[in-house]
């Protein structure tokens, strides 16, 4: 009766659920998921280490999930690099109907193909290959980077230097592939010696951009692949001296509330993860209850422009 089951009367249903709350009586999911094979219980796969992108990915999940019988598991993972393997019998022992997966989880071809095998339903958010794998929700990550590095070298910037993402995210190739784009229509010469490592994280920042300030010709603006790393390298350009935007420009990716709230605020593009994360949580509910679910969505990114970049001293 606290089913909702359909051929009991709505009288007798009043009745049980009256002493189901005199008793506190709450049902076991667990056990309800062995009589079912139903747990209404979905995943959320994550590595991303920045704070921001993580609690939006979160909230658009919760979102999406708000009145409806859904709950979610929280499944972070240190490396999904090193445990791709290991997910989908994590996602078995828990029992999930289904998962989505953030990235670089929503990339990771072993993870894709052993959930297809094990006949695990997904939703992908910011996938950058193997599009038609499951349904995804993505945005251009090549286009937002060019859009981005172009405002820069549009500023007057011509020494340029870059703070890449995580290796393991398909995403850093694709904003690579951007900036490169944007360099070569302006005619601009990619250093090697000005791309540092990073990992999306704001120690990884601060320690590349430590770096390239250290080294004797400075660059006149950064482009750092995320915003954390991005303030990461304003930290650094403080502890050598430098102002920004004056003595050095820094922009950002994904507009995430570091960005917002840092002074000066930094430019950057946003990407609509919570916009996606609802999406893709969408996609997957679609899927558990046998409705028409869309393949991919591409959604649009905005460039941002705030007080963190400007001409070049040698142009003001």
């Amino acid at each position: 009766m606290l089913n909702d089951e359909p051929h009991v009367s709505p009288a007798v249903k009043q009745r049980v659920r009256e002493a189901a709350d005199a008793l506190d009586y709450h049902p076991n999911v667990f056990a309800q998921a062995l009589v079912r094979r139903k747990s209404n219980m979905i995943g959320l796969i994550y590595e991303n280490p920045s704070p921001s992108y993580v609690v939006e990915l979160q909230r658009g999940v919760l979102e999406r999930l708000t009145g409806e019988r859904y709950k979610l598991v929280v499944i972070p993972i240190r490396s999904v690099q090193e445990h791709a393997g290991e997910v989908v019998g994590m996602l078995r022992s828990a029992a999930l109907d289904g998962v989505v997966l953030a990235p670089p989880a929503s990339d990771n071809p072993i993870i894709l193909n052993q959930l297809k095998d094990a006949r695990i339903l997904c939703a992908r958010i910011a996938p950058t290959r193997l599009l038609d794998a499951a349904p995804s929700n993505l945005i251009d990550d090549v286009a937002a980077a060019r859009e981005i590095a172009d405002y820069v070298i549009g500023l007057g910037h011509r020494e340029i230097a870059i703070i890449r993402g995580d290796p393991t995210h398909a995403s850093t190739e694709a904003r690579m592939l951007g900036y490169m784009q944007a360099f070569s229509k302006a005619d601009i010469e990619l250093r090697l010696e000005r791309i540092e490592p990073g990992l999306f994280t704001f120690d990884s920042g601060l320690a590349a951009a430590r770096d390239i300030f250290a080294r004797g010709d400075r660059p006149t603006a950064i482009l750092a692949q995320n915003d954390d790393m991005a303030v990461g390298a304003m930290m650094a350009a403080r502890e050598f001296g430098l102002s920004i935007p004056d003595d050095v420009s820094v922009v950002g990716f994904d507009d995430s509330e570091v960005s917002r709230i840092t002074w000066p605020r930094l430019t950057t593009v946003r990407q609509p993860v919570f916009e996606m994360a609802i999406a893709a949580t969408e996609m997957l509910i679609a899927q558990l209850e046998d409705r028409d679910v869309m393949a991919r969505i591409t959604h649009p990114h905005e460039l941002l422009i705030r007080e963190s970049a400007a001409p070049p001293r040698s142009l003001g």
